[in-house]
């Protein structure tokens, strides 16, 4: 008794905490809730203890049911709901489902009440007790029609249980009709004489016989109305009721409407010669065969003939006016016709006089051609009459004044001098051979033989020509890089956006704008990033500050080109990730992406400090190169899979990879049990019935299949013969592989074996092995169309046939390029185990080749003179943020990288200062080209050892430089050469001018001798030249200075002809990615027309009947339903809203019954997961494999 108070004491306080027991205290306001109401309608305020009891034991059942309906547990809500404790009223066992789904849809907007749930249950009674109702009116109606009579018809009709809408007794007749045509249609076509009409046949019978009516009424008002203007002997009233759209007549023109009113006036008159019946009824035939009974009088109709029915004689049908109008409109066609074409004909007979003329002509030409033989030999008479004539008055001249005719005959000489000028050639060209061997070869060639070659140093137009294309052709070739990076990073986005577009995570209009942006960009990003030269104000803006920090940034930006120490100490210094993306941005910009050879060399030459740095520093086993990710390694292979090295790939892989890809019979599958699950499923995709085999079995199970045993067998054979054809594309193409990566490969290996002298050979070569294939080739492979390996058209893409193929035969590769055998799970591929220990001596043998490569100096053909002799200084594109993300890293780690107080990059960091901000450097633009200085500062000047004063020495041969020096010369001579010196220079580019010359070139060629002399003396004193050997230590060093002039020259044409290759595949490729854009803006328009079209025009959905389904294997049974009942259950699919997903509908006998949603992605991982069947509605057995084939040829046209 007190706890029985204490309880409806905390009802009255209205606190839900103390009101509940503690067994369900989330559904604390539930109790609170309902006990307060029973405790409102108790007499005396308060519950007593069994009333309290049982109260609390529905609601805690309660509690319970939307437990279960939150988790989706139907079998635990349907305890609850049939349990007595529950205390619900009529509760039937074969409603469960509906009870379940009633009231799921009803928790989604709040917590059931018992009160609820019981309206829920009474709902579905009802339901279903409708439904029920509904089939026995059906059924009503069926047997009506068997009857024959139309009023029994009717009463069926309007009987409420059938719920039909719109039914009209005047109509009754017309019902009876169109059920009966419809019930012998639906027995044609399904070919069953018993079959019976369904609710929504009967729906759709009742709602065409009222618009027949409709239609039939109108089009008699419309005849009426074509009389009575015809009657009234008005044109225009004539023709706008012939136009009437309930008359259905057609070729009405209103040029013709006099002819039509004249005709059919006289047809109505010889209908009224006869008298006039007098009769108010006209029968119209109307679409579907029917007769319509239309009264004149008083406007009405109806489809049962009238008593004493007769037809009025005296008004026209539909076709006297149809044949009326037809006849006339065709002869005003005819009419038409011959007018309009009036100028045909004229062209005609044109046309026939021209063949006529023509004809003639062609007859005269025929005529004068085939007189030819005759017209030249009659020409040629004349001719030679005429020349003979000639001839025979110069004879008579000549013998009249042959006392003044002198013979003159040419002297021998004359053929002596061209042999004579030919010899002189020779011996000339011979000299000059035997002098430039001389200036290449000899330790101290003459000042004779420098003399003829000095010309050399001096820079052609052709030179700056050159010099201004390569120029041009590294800016390209660096901005293309950068903006195709920049579009396939885009491009990749837009790849993404669309796929999420198909699987509708994101919407249409977020594509469309990430398109518009790409166009839009791909439009500008080459224009900006050319007119970098345009800037106005930071960095180089013209002011004595900016101009001295831009050069101090150009003397530190070649100082950390030039000396790798320095960046190589520094990638170590940072994160990984954070490395990564500086050697990503600031290193690859920095070498202008190996442009061209003397940043090739400064690059390689970097990647060998790092790589050296790396293993001494970090690599602690032999193996954590292969087992681990080494920075300068994924550096090294990500810049030769780049550009410059894509060409090389390509020359190597395309060729074996085309065939591989156009081999469309290439199946290679190694595993057992996917070979069975594939066959498996092509046996029931290709047949359309449902398999008896297994879906799960095991690989020994799978292998004991015959057909699994044959399949994989072919796999292997066919595996081995396209990996040794990779193989072999493979070993032969070592000097294809760029000479980066070869390089880096033997300074691995070197390195390695310096630090590890303990390792074998065959290790050191696995190492090497790793890096070749592994890193460099093997992703190629496995993704050719990702390294730009093929060409494939925009939005093409590889198969997962040929994918799979590609991916095994890396693998086979991989294992042999490894040594590695195949064991343990893979011992059902153990026979390739022999082919793969062979196939390694040949990588073995490849690796050592490849790691067989001349030093960087001698591959680039490098000296101490190399950056002397160019003519242009150095240039990097860089843009602001790169700028200061570099010096800020120099600066936070500049004691690491330079431990040393006097080395010369901490002078160059102090006189920067602190970082600069963006503002003060990015000007108009963000991106810079910057100078790297190249010289050494000698008291504010800057010194070039080309800078004597050559045209001292041309004029004279001389065999040393002591008689120029120490004789007079001639001034004139010397100021001629000084002209065309100015000429020159006038013509030379501002950024290719060298730095101004030691001796002033406005000095006399006196004075110019007197400052050399003394300049001479100066070197003589500090031991750089010795006068007792006539200077000749200066002269071998301005010989070097001409051949590496000349060297340079031909690595200059070489390297154009490499840039001109790049920049062509660089705007191939950007021209790919122009088409792949045109593609997806193409996709996205085709989307955009297809959303457009789909909200006004839907697919149309499918219906089956469960006998059709059953016929085809997709339907396997229905639970507590005869099979000779299937064809009153209708199935029908349509496609919804979402892409890939279909509403499938239950109907019987034409109820509705259930529906359920039916995603194809479901359907399709059912398949690859080997789930043969499921259920639908919980009583539909499918078989999912026919499933998914009916929808791919229905929806998908597969």
């Amino acid at each position: 008794t007190a706890a029985v108070e204490r309880i409806n004491a905390a009802v009255r306080a209205g606190v839900p905490e103390n009101t509940l027991p503690e067994v369900y205290p989330s559904a604390a306001d539930l109790y609170q809730r309902e006990l307060t109401s029973l405790q409102q309608q108790s007499p005396d305020g308060s519950l007593s203890h069994p009333e309290l009891l049982v109260a609390v034991e529905m609601l805690s059942s309660v509690v319970l049911i939307n437990r279960a309906l939150d988790v989706g547990d139907r079998n635990s809500m349907w305890r609850q709901l049939a349990s007595a404790v529950t205390g619900l009223s009529n509760v039937e066992d074969e409603y469960a489902q509906r009870y379940a789904q009633r009231q799921t849809l009803v928790c989604h907007y709040d917590y059931l009440t018992w009160n609820d749930i019981q309206a829920c249950v009474d709902q579905v009674n009802l339901t279903i007790q409708e439904e029920h109702e509904r089939i026995v009116a059906i059924g009503q109606i069926n047997e009506a029609l068997d009857g024959g009579d139309p009023q029994n018809t009717l009463e069926a009709l309007l009987h409420s249980a059938a719920k039909l809408t719109d039914v009209d007794p005047s109509v009754a007749q017309h019902y009876y009709d169109k059920l009966l045509e419809a019930r012998r249609e639906k027995a044609h076509e399904t070919e069953d004489p018993s079959a019976v009409l369904w609710l929504d046949e009967i729906q759709n019978a009742v709602l065409m016989s009222n618009k027949d009516t409709q239609e039939a009424l109108q089009f008699s008002q419309a005849i009426q109305a074509i009389n009575r203007a015809v009657d009234s002997g008005e044109a225009p009233k004539t023709l706008a009721a012939l136009r009437s759209p309930g008359a259905g007549l057609y070729g009405v023109t209103p040029e013709c409407v006099q002819n039509y009113q004249d005709d059919l006036a006289k047809i109505k008159q010889d209908k009224t010669q006869d008298g006039d019946n007098g009769s108010d009824w006209m029968k119209h035939w109307v679409k579907g065969g029917h007769n319509y009974y239309y009264n004149l009088k008083t406007g009405e109709g109806s489809w049962t003939e009238p008593a004493d029915f007769l037809q009025n004689n005296t008004q026209l049908n539909k076709e006297d006016i149809q044949s009326v109008v037809s006849g006339v409109t065709t002869t005003y066609n005819r009419e038409q016709l011959w007018l309009a074409n009036e100028s045909l004909i004229a062209k005609l007979q044109a046309g026939c006089r021209g063949y006529l003329v023509r004809k003639g002509l062609k007859e005269r030409k025929d005529f004068l051609k085939s007189q030819d033989p005759a017209i030249t030999t009659i020409q040629a008479h004349f001719r030679g009459y005429k020349q003979r004539k000639v001839y025979i008055k110069r004879k008579e001249y000549l013998n009249d004044h042959s006392e003044d005719a002198v013979k003159v005959r040419s002297p021998p000489t004359v053929r002596v001098i061209n042999d004579v000028v030919k010899i002189q050639a020779f011996i000339r060209a011979n000299k000059a051979r035997d002098d430039y061997k001389t200036l290449i070869n000899a330790d101290d060639p003459p000042m004779a033989v420098v003399r003829k070659f000095v010309h050399l140093l001096d820079h052609s137009d052709q030179d700056f020509q050159e010099e201004l294309d390569l120029m041009r052709l590294r800016e390209e070739v660096v901005t293309n890089i950068r903006s195709n990076q920049q579009l396939e990073n885009d491009l990749n986005l837009m790849d993404i956006k669309i796929g999420l577009l198909v699987k509708n995570k994101i919407t249409l209009q977020e594509v469309v704008s990430h398109s518009n942006k790409l166009t839009k960009k791909n439009k500008g990003e080459l224009s900006n990033l050319m007119m970098m030269n345009k800037q106005r104000g930071g960095l180089k803006a013209l002011s004595k500050e900016k101009r001295l920090k831009l050069e101090a940034y150009q003397y530190l930006f070649y100082l950390l080109q030039t000396n790798p120490t320095y960046l190589a100490k520094l990638i170590f210094q940072m994160p990984q990730n954070k490395s990564t993306k500086f050697m990503d941005s600031v290193i690859f910009t920095l070498y202008n992406y190996a442009s061209n050879q003397r940043e090739e060399y400064l690059l390689l030459k970097l990647f060998k400090t790092a790589l050296q740095e790396e293993i001494k520093s970090k690599v602690d086993q032999i193996q954590e190169i292969v087992t681990g990710n080494p920075t300068v390694i994924k550096m090294v292979v990500s810049f030769n899979r780049g550009a410059r090295g894509q060409n090389a790939l390509r020359q190597i892989l395309a060729p074996v990879v085309k065939e591989i890809m156009d081999d469309k019979t290439l199946n290679i599958k190694t595993d057992p049990v996917d070979i069975y699950k594939s066959w498996v499923n092509q046996m029931e995709t290709q047949t359309g019935e449902a398999s008896k085999l297994p879906y799960e079995v095991t690989p020994e199970q799978a292998m004991s299949h015959e057909e699994v045993r044959t399949r994989l067998e072919a796999s292997i054979k066919n595996m081995r013969t396209v990996t040794d054809k990779f193989l072999s594309a493979i070993i032969v193409s070592v000097d294809k592989i760029p000479y980066g990566m070869r390089f880096t490969s033997k300074v691995l290996k070197d390195t390695l074996h310096e630090k590890f002298p303990d390792a074998t050979e065959d290790e050191l070569l696995k190492i090497v092995g790793n890096l070749l294939y592994y890193r460099y080739m093997n992703p190629a492979i496995v993704a050719p169309d990702a390294f730009d390996i093929i060409d494939l058209s925009a939005g093409g893409q590889l198969t997962t046939d040929q994918r799979r193929n590609l991916g095994s035969i890396a693998k086979m590769l991989q294992h042999a390029a490894s040594n590695k055998m195949f064991l343990g799970d893979n011992a059902h591929l153990n026979p390739i185990n022999e082919y793969l220990s062979s196939s390694y001596q040949k990588f073995r043998r490849f690796f050592l080749a490849a790691c067989d490569v001349p030093s960087l100096e001698d591959k680039f053909n490098v000296d101490q003179y190399s950056d002397l002799v160019t003519l242009q200084k150095p240039v990097i594109y860089i843009s602001i943020g790169e700028v200061i993300n570099t010096h800020t890293l120099l600066l936070d780690h500049q004691d690491a990288i330079a431990s040393e107080h006097n080395d010369p990059i901490h002078e160059l960091l102090e006189d920067l200062g602190e970082v600069p901000t963006i503002e003060s450097l990015i000007g108009q633009y963000r991106r810079y080209a910057i100078v790297p200085h190249r010289s050494v500062r000698i008291g504010g000047r800057e010194a070039d050892p080309r800078s004597v004063p050559w045209g001292i020495f041309t004029p004279a041969p001389q065999q040393h430089m002591t008689p120029p020096l120490f004789s007079p010369f001639q001034e004139v001579e010397y100021q001629r050469a000084m002209q065309r010196r100015a000429i020159r220079d006038a013509k030379t580019p501002e950024k290719m001018k060298q730095a101004k010359p030691v001796v002033d070139d406005s000095l006399t060629l006196q004075g110019k001798k007197d400052k050399i002399r003394s300049n001479l003396q100066r070197l003589a004193e500090l031991g750089k030249v010795h006068p007792e050997n006539r200077y000749q230590d200066l002269i071998n060093d301005i010989a070097k200075d001409i051949r590496n002039q000349r060297r340079y020259r031909q690595r200059r044409k070489a390297e154009l002809v490499k840039l001109q290759q790049t920049n062509a595949a660089l705007n191939s490729k950007t021209a790919f990615y122009n088409v792949q854009i045109d593609y997806y803006n193409q996709y996205i328009k085709t989307c955009m027309d297809n959303l457009a079209s789909n909200k006004g025009n839907k697919q149309v959905s499918q219906k089956y009947t469960a006998a059709r389904l059953h016929e085809k294997g997709v339907l396997i049974e229905i639970e507590d339903l005869q099979t000779n009942q299937f064809k009153n259950v209708i199935f029908e699919i349509s496609p919804s809203e979402a892409v890939g997903v279909f509403d499938v509908k239950a109907k019987f006998m034409g109820v509705h019954l259930e529906t359920l949603q039916l995603e194809y992605q479901d359907l399709l991982q059912l398949q690859y997961e080997g789930v043969a069947v499921m259920k639908l509605f919980d009583r539909a057995t499918i078989n999912v494999n026919l499933l998914i084939f009916l929808l791919n040829k229905k929806f998908y046209g597969k």
